[in-house]
């Protein structure tokens, strides 16, 4: 029998559940929620300077001793949500890993289908990729399954720091482990603009190593650290879509290092080309079909009905249905 409003508290944890199932957050777990997060952002960032060095950050030498200290910190996340859980009380049907986006169910679409739509986004980029490249259609063929080629970008530690270990740790720091801690406090899509926020400010230790090498003038240093942090936090904010949605993380970490490989689109490099109405049709056009395709490619349908991380949703969200 229910009575009052409704709320049944769970002497287990300290949570409370309504009558018809929702689940609601316990008192103080925003502000839990966020020093954690905050927390995880900070060991993440300072982990990539506990080793003194006067070398700049693309020398192999420091490459590998920042791979060291951000592998540990990121092995070490899970214990950040897992503790996080045991001091709110946070109770939940899927397990932590599942939280995280490992999991099995669904697997084989959140390979595929976010990877494909964040290339139709890349459509324009593409073309002009193709249009621009000496190389026929078979010739890239050869090259990707060349094993030499792929042997020759293992042995190359900015490689492996771009397309490797920075998507891979960063994925699952700033997104599978910050939104199960977010999501219970405001909802999935509040969520989804928050984490990216958390994202973009660690980024902005590129500014650091800017300014003590003397890489530019003090207010080109600083516009190109705006520009990147609202580059980082759009594009934050889409992995994050992309998790919440599939309830994967190998879905925003392929899309992560698809967008390192492809970097910043060059409008300006479009806008001069020979064929300019070719590659910026294309790029109207790989807008366009984005957008359209935004929420069917990534309906939670394809990923099972409900994604983990939605069922800590104190309110029920339309992210989270099909």
């Amino acid at each position: 029998m229910v009575e009052d409003d409704d709320l049944t508290p769970n002497l287990m944890s300290n949570q409370v559940w309504r009558g018809n199932g929702e689940f609601v957050p316990p008192d103080g777990i925003c502000w839990v929620s966020v020093l954690s997060c905050l927390l995880l952002a900070c060991s993440y960032v300072g982990s990539l300077y506990v080793w003194r060095s006067d070398l700049p950050r693309d020398h192999p030498a420091v490459i590998k001793r920042r791979f060291t200290s951000v592998l540990i910190v990121s092995a070490m996340s899970p214990v950040f949500v897992w503790a996080w859980k045991m001091y709110t009380g946070v109770m939940s049907g899927p397990s932590l890993l599942a939280l995280m986006g490992i999991r099995f169910e669904g697997l084989i679409p959140a390979i595929i289908l976010p990877l494909l739509l964040t290339m139709v986004l890349f459509v324009g980029p593409l073309i002009q990729l193709a249009m621009d490249c000496p190389w026929g259609f078979m010739d890239g063929i050869r090259v990707t399954f060349d094993p030499w080629f792929w042997a020759l970008c293992l042995s190359d530690m900015r490689w492996l720091r771009n397309q490797v270990v920075a998507p891979l740790t960063e994925e699952l720091v700033f997104r599978a482990c910050m939104l199960p801690m977010l999501v219970p406090c405001t909802s999935p899509s509040t969520a989804i603009f928050t984490c990216p926020l958390f994202f973009g400010v660690a980024h902005f230790h590129h500014v650091i190593e800017l300014l003590r090498f003397r890489q530019g003038t003090l207010s080109g240093i600083f516009l190109a650290a705006v520009f990147q942090f609202s580059y980082t936090a759009v594009f934050g904010a889409y992995t994050a879509f992309i998790f919440v949605r599939t309830g994967h993380l190998v879905g925003p970490v392929l899309c992560h290092s698809f967008c390192n490989h492809m970097g910043f689109p060059a409008l300006g490099v479009a806008l001069e080309h020979p064929h300019r109405l070719t590659v910026l049709s294309c790029y109207l056009l790989g807008v366009l079909l984005f957008l359209l395709l935004l929420f069917p490619l990534t309906d939670p349908i394809f990923y099972g009905l409900p994604t983990p991380v939605c069922t800590l949703a104190s309110v029920p969200s339309s992210l989270c249905v099909s």
